[in-house]
């Protein structure tokens, strides 16, 4: 094996590490605002990401029956769709759940996994134990092949974009938004913001919908990438909690920072090793990590 392709070996493993980065990242922003801003464990986190992806999957099945010429179209449109289902799923979730465990973390554990697997059993009801995958539009087809020999998926680059767009926009409702203002101040110190007129409640039932709605949106980017199954969400949820908890809980940018160096060493580890051994090599950095910093690499100071 020459030089140049062992080059582009490393290139091509590297974009393979920046789609799982593109996931990781959508579901860990979902979880840094539940899970930093809230103290929420939310084991359900995963199953709003298969929302998501089931509602890829249906709105497909429907345009290539009824409505076959929407095809090149109807993916962008479902993104959207699957946000809204998700966000309304969290919203119910909190009212009728969440919010009578807050301060209860053990709890929320619990009864997040409860609801993780009744959700899991409705989706196996509904849509059957078999994976399943939608049809994605030609333009998502392919790949870029900006040099001999090194060919990336264009799919790839879609979800990349879509995560960009994304993490952008958290960012810019975090810090130049009303809600975003209402969710630093209620962090920072309940009580005060209590006492300066923020309704907290209506504050923390906004920011889980958030968090689950862009659960939806990494389901909807994971369509792209794999097959969907009642059990899809489960196998991200380990990984985007070690995403939040190795950034830092509260910090965004260790959210980013952390899927990064995350995805990048599993799946550049991956190619020299099998993906078991890849992943505990990957846990064993990140543990021995923590061990000398706890906090996580860019922890924020809070009052609780």
């Amino acid at each position: 094996m020459t030089a140049s392709e062992l080059w582009n070996i490393v290139l091509m493993q590297g974009f393979a590490g920046l789609s799982l980065f593109s996931v990781l990242l959508l579901m860990g922003l979902g979880l840094a605002i539940i899970f930093g801003q809230m103290g929420v464990i939310n084991m359900a986190h995963g199953e709003f990401m298969t929302i998501g992806a089931y509602t890829i999957f249906l709105i497909s099945s429907l345009v290539e029956t009824y409505a076959p010429g929407l095809m090149p179209y109807y993916f962008l449109i479902a993104i959207g769709v699957a946000f809204v289902l998700a966000f309304g799923a969290g919203w119910l979730a909190e009212w009728a759940l969440i919010r009578h465990l807050y301060k209860r973390p053990l709890d929320t554990l619990l009864a997040t996994w409860g609801l993780s697997l009744g959700m899991q059993q409705t989706f196996r009801s509904i849509f059957g134990a078999k994976e399943v995958s939608p049809t994605l539009p030609e333009w998502l087809m392919g790949s870029w092949s900006p040099a001999e020999g090194l060919d990336i998926p264009i799919n790839g680059m879609f979800v990349m974009a879509l995560t960009l767009l994304v993490t952008g926009g958290v960012f810019l409702m975090l810090y130049r938004s009303r809600w975003g203002l209402r969710v630093r101040a209620t962090v920072a110190n309940r009580t005060m913001a209590n006492a300066i007129g923020i309704n907290t409640r209506k504050t923390d039932r906004m920011t889980f919908a958030i968090g689950c709605g862009i659960a939806g949106v990494a389901g909807a980017a994971f369509t792209t990438i794999g097959s969907t199954g009642p059990t899809s969400g489960s196998l991200y949820i380990v990984d985007a909690f070690l995403v939040v908890t190795f950034g830092g809980a509260a910090s965004l940018f260790g959210t980013v920072a952390s899927a990064f160096g995350i995805a990048q060493a599993q799946s550049i580890t991956e190619f020299f090793l099998n993906g078991s051994m890849a992943k505990v090599i990957t846990l064993l950095a990140i543990v021995t990590i923590l061990m000398i910093r706890p906090q996580g690499l860019f922890a924020l100071k809070v009052r609780r």
